[in-house]
């Protein structure tokens, strides 16, 4: 029998399908090209049938007593899209070639973000595969896949997803994605998800038809929030805490990327976030699994260590604030929440605590944000310098840092790849790729009509923007142009890069690594001097010093201390007494 409470069953005899639906008296079961069958209801609202000519590859959807046909939002596979039939998918089947994969410990992750339509020409958990060995070669330890729940339509970035168990069809079929977890694993990679637990998209979404998925008492961005503490609370986080599981057990995934979890309202005793990690970590079992998240409140708390350093909860979080103080100082941006980084001690507060705003008032939100960060260890935090929605946000989607000099775009990526925070990459990054990166996303015509509008009035606010320039998120040209050039690997320019980049990352194996287990809780100190250095200095457990110098200016900076300590890593003019404009140094202080 299956572990899981929601999906179809597959039996020797058969399959066993069932269905939540508390709102409705009737429910039948239409399998298609047999009939349809009257499922049995229970007193909690559970209508069951069990099937026995359904059988893995039969395909199926729910008929409810107001004649509305629905899939199933437990579905594993969609072969039509989210308004299509459910097919019945036997997972177990897999022959795993890493069988005995346990994972990585996070210290030796670095993490290589990508959109799997994007990624390559042609899209899909077959095509990425082919590309896991210049991953390898380039350095990277775990890949993070964008989301893939199924969406409506034939693009989009994920995040609009209304069917979290079922892997988007215009990438492939479920087992070729088991396929490219295991080649992945092969070759000493993890791969991590993002999900998204704070909201379902607009389009496809049926269970609120049928099921109390929503409650007004909370709101979010997206409407009314999901139904974590209200009446019938508990099926709705089993169905999403069971999907985190799911994903874990089934697909042998190494962690989950949790999409704004700041979204994710929940006053029950125990906040579904700790219900769901400490489900996590009883089906990891021996497996080394890690969860991430994204929180725009900078909430510490989510993140703490035992006294022994291990985790509690939740492994890391993506650190906005060090890709917005980086930028800041790369670009000279400065609109909208940039202009909040445009502090000298921003970067260095960035990379020694992790969070720059730690609970003072932050203008742009015009309220206070954040709390104390300064106890966790750096690797509490991922770091980045380009993601998924940092180019996104962007008017055109462009990648700021790709017409930037080469000797910017160096300094800043040796500032955060081998700090001891955990580096993440954008896909195409270590090629310097210059291809935009904008929202798209593919509804029906009124729905589409509303995200063009909403994004022009979304966009118009920032310095400059001509909304007559705005690509058209539902245009398939918008989608295409996000695509990876490959062909570009043989350009000079390109190769330089790729170059570069692997060969930070091979001071980071090297060098850097090793010390990360040796800097613990309140390591992280820094300066900033007048003209503009920063100084960064980690304390190591056997009483020597991580040190990090870098300028990153246009001008020279004269500086009082003598060149000491081991060097790792130097890049740029320095000398006794002075750093030229973008120079980095790494030491090891006795």
């Amino acid at each position: 029998m299956s572990n899981f409470t929601f999906g179809p069953v597959p039996t020797k005899n058969g399959t066993q399908f069932r269905l939540w639906a508390p709102f409705k008296s009737n429910v039948k079961l239409r399998l298609h090209g047999k009939g349809e069958y009257p499922m049995a209801r229970s007193p909690t609202g559970w209508h069951q049938y069990t099937a026995p000519g359904a059988r893995p590859g039969s395909r199926y959807s729910f008929v409810l007593d107001d004649g509305l046909v629905v899939p199933d939002p437990a579905s594993r596979y969609q072969p039509n899209d989210v308004h299509g039939p459910s097919e019945v998918v036997d997972l177990s089947g897999f022959r795993w070639k890493k069988h005995d994969w346990k994972g990585r410990p996070w210290e030796e992750i670095v993490i290589y973000e990508l959109h799997l339509g994007a990624f390559t020409k042609a899209g899909g958990y077959v095509a990425a595969l082919d590309r896991l060995d210049h991953l390898k070669r380039l350095g990277v330890t775990a890949i993070q896949i964008m989301p893939i729940a199924d969406f409506p339509g034939r693009w989009g970035w994920g995040y609009d997803g209304v069917l979290p168990y079922a892997p988007d069809s215009s990438y492939g079929r479920p087992e070729q994605l088991q396929m490219l977890v295991d080649a992945a694993h092969e070759r000493n990679i993890c791969v991590f998800l993002d999900v998204v637990y704070n909201h379902f998209g607009p389009d496809g979404n049926y269970m609120a038809a049928y099921a109390p998925l929503f409650t007004d008492s909370h709101k979010t961005p997206w409407g009314n929030g999901i139904n974590y503490d209200d009446t019938s609370s508990s099926h709705v986080r089993q169905f999403i805490i069971e999907n985190a599981v799911y994903w874990i057990s089934e697909f042998k995934l190494d962690g989950l990327r949790l999409d704004a979890v700041h979204a994710i309202h929940d006053r029950s005793a125990s906040h579904v976030l700790h219900d769901l990690a400490e489900r996590l970590a009883k089906a990891a079992g021996d497996r080394m699994v890690h969860l991430i998240l994204e929180n725009e409140d900078n909430d510490s708390s989510l993140l703490t260590r035992d006294t022994r350093g291990n985790v509690n909860l939740f492994t890391a979080q993506w650190n906005d604030d060090l890709h917005h103080a980086l930028h800041v100082k790369a670009t000279r941006e400065t609109f909208g929440y940039y202009a909040d980084y445009d502090d000298d001690r921003a970067v260095g507060r960035a990379l020694a605590e992790g969070f720059v705003f730690q609970g003072q008032k932050m203008p742009y939100r015009g309220k206070e944000r954040g709390k104390p960060s300064a106890a966790l260890p750096p690797t509490a935090f991922v770091s980045f310098i380009q993601n998924h929605d940092q180019i996104g946000n962007r008017a055109l989607g462009d990648r700021a840092l790709a017409s930037l000099p080469v000797d910017i775009r160096r300094a800043v990526a040796a500032t955060y790849m081998l700090s001891p925070q955990i580096p993440m990459l954008f896909m195409g990054e270590e090629w310097n790729a210059s291809e935009p990166f904008p929202y798209f996303c593919d509804f029906e015509a009124d729905l589409n009509e509303k995200v063009r509008q909403g994004r022009r009035e979304e966009l118009a606010r920032l310095p400059g923007f001509d909304t007559d320039e705005l690509p058209d998120p539902t245009s398939q040209a918008t989608f295409e142009a996000a695509k990876l050039d490959w062909t570009r690997l043989v350009e000079t320019s390109a190769a330089e890069n790729l170059a570069f980049y692997q060969s930070l990352l091979a001071v980071r194996r090297a060098r850097i690594i090793p010390l990360l287990r040796k800097i613990g809780a309140h390591s992280g100190s820094f300066m900033s001097s007048e003209e503009g250095l920063v100084t960064v200095t980690w304390r190591l457990t056997d009483n020597r010093h991580l040190r990090l110098d870098c300028n990153l200016s246009d001008g020279t900076i004269h500086t009082e201390s003598e060149e000491q300590g081991e060097s790792i890593f130097r890049l740029g003019l320095i000398s006794t007494g002075s750093m030229g404009p973008w120079s980095v140094s790494w030491r090891i202080l006795s």
